[in-house]
């Protein structure tokens, strides 16, 4: 069984080297970081082969095959997003709030690192790449436990990085992973407390509650994306059907894909046959209430658990409603807080949505695959977070940051 004790004080001892580099040095450490992943492209897609092939023959399915695979585009895109984050500037040092109080004493709160990080996930390979990235721009060590469905693809992924780390006289330590695919090794990492300042978990329902109910260490929430697009009576039913395409259809096997969608009754028997034929090159499975079902003789009948559901499949969920109000109540109700959109031209209506749906983003004619780091110029993300504690949507740099007070004082002693 992996020693997990050593990998932690591994970890700990490469946490205060780490965050005593400059930001110059720890840009650098990145930028060789994604030239490494760009030049060993073809034992990172080899390795990633044998994840696929053990993914077929286990009848994976094919939203999470689209997460698991790997392809000289989806590379070069964890090189880019490298070099993004490379690219941002440094938040580590800054300085968010200064005041003196009356007995002159200065107070500073600066920005700082959180320390170790550990990261627990599934069939998702460029995550290894993000995590990376987004921990070592801000300080903080990382230790990753990737799914086993993944592990050939993750293990060679961290081979380059710490190559190319250690190449630039850094220690490789500060990225470490997991390679024990024992269950009782992400349980017992989930208690490493005394080593592990955060943990994050990133893939199914599953996956996060285990997580949630099982960890002694500190715990941000990256929620399943059951997201939800309304079309409202004021839609232009035209842009609306490109918006449920895409974000039903551009990747299902996200987050942040639509699965399912809410109609206004105004504009259901104009607006539902134009989507079913926008979606049936997709073969998209649509399942709705009976008001939808009358206009649509394909559409099989929607069940409580069909509204409840991230599909992460060519799967669609379709409600009818007769108000705005209805619309919000239903979102706010089976959503899971991820992301939510309203296609509507009218402005009262689009500002009523955007204020009372509780979720990280909520959009207006926009699609819901934006909720994105990358998308929102983090340069990458850790996750998406759905809890309102601490950090909420695309965790990027700062998210992965904490405060400290530094007070300065010229002899005052309390009375």
């Amino acid at each position: 069984m992996t020693d997990l004790t050593a990998m932690g004080t591994r970890a700990a001892a490469v946490k205060p080297v780490l965050q005593k580099l400059s930001a110059e040095e720890r840009n650098k450490g990145l930028l060789a970081a994604a030239e490494a992943l760009e030049a060993g492209t073809a034992d990172i897609l080899k390795a990633n082969e044998r994840d696929m092939e053990s993914a077929v023959e286990n009848g994976m399915n094919s939203g999470l095959q689209d997460r698991l695979r790997l392809t000289p585009e989806r590379i070069g895109a964890m090189a880019e997003g490298l070099r993004q984050i490379a690219g941002l500037p440094d938040c580590i040092g800054e300085v968010l709030e200064e005041f003196q109080r009356p007995n002159g004493l200065k107070i500073k709160k600066v920005r700082v690192p959180i320390g170790v990080i550990g990261i627990i996930y599934e069939a998702r390979p460029n995550v290894t790449a993000d995590a990376f990235g987004l921990c070592f721009k801000t300080g903080n060590a990382v230790i990753l436990k990737g799914g086993s469905d993944a592990l050939h693809s993750n293990a060679e992924i961290v081979k380059v990085l710490r190559s190319a780390l250690e190449a630039c006289g850094l220690s490789g330590d500060v990225i470490q992973l997991i390679e024990d695919t024992d269950r009782a090794v992400t349980v017992e990492f989930m208690k490493l407390k005394t080593y592990v300042d955060l943990l994050i978990p990133r893939g199914s329902a599953g996956l996060i509650r285990s997580v949630v109910e099982n960890s002694t260490i500190p715990v941000i929430e990256t929620g399943t994306g059951n997201c939800h697009v309304y079309v409202d009576k004021d839609a232009d039913l035209e842009q609306a059907a490109r918006i449920v395409y895409n974000a039903k259809t551009q990747r299902i096997g996200v987050c942040n894909a639509c699965e399912s969608l809410v109609v206004h009754s105004a504009v259901s028997r104009a607006f539902l046959p134009k989507l079913a034929e926008v979606l049936a090159p997709k073969n998209v499975e649509l399942r709705g209430d009976e008001r939808v079902q009358q206009v649509l003789a394909d559409c099989s009948p929607a069940t409580e658990e069909d509204y409840e559901k991230e599909y992460l499949d060519y799967i669609l969920s379709l409600k009818t409603v007769d108000s705005l109000e209805e619309a919000i109540q239903h979102i706010n109700r089976y959503g899971t807080g991820h992301s939510e959109c309203i296609v509507t031209e009218n402005s009262e209506a689009a500002e009523r949505f955007l204020n009372e749906i509780d979720a990280a983003c909520v959009y207006w004619n926009a699609s819901t695959r934006f909720t994105d780091g990358f998308e929102f110029g983090f340069g990458a993300e850790i996750g998406i977070s759905t809890q309102k504690l601490h950090a909420r949507g695309p965790m990027g740099l700062k998210e992965l940051t904490s405060y400290k007070y530094t007070i300065y004082g010229n002899g005052q002693v309390r009375d």
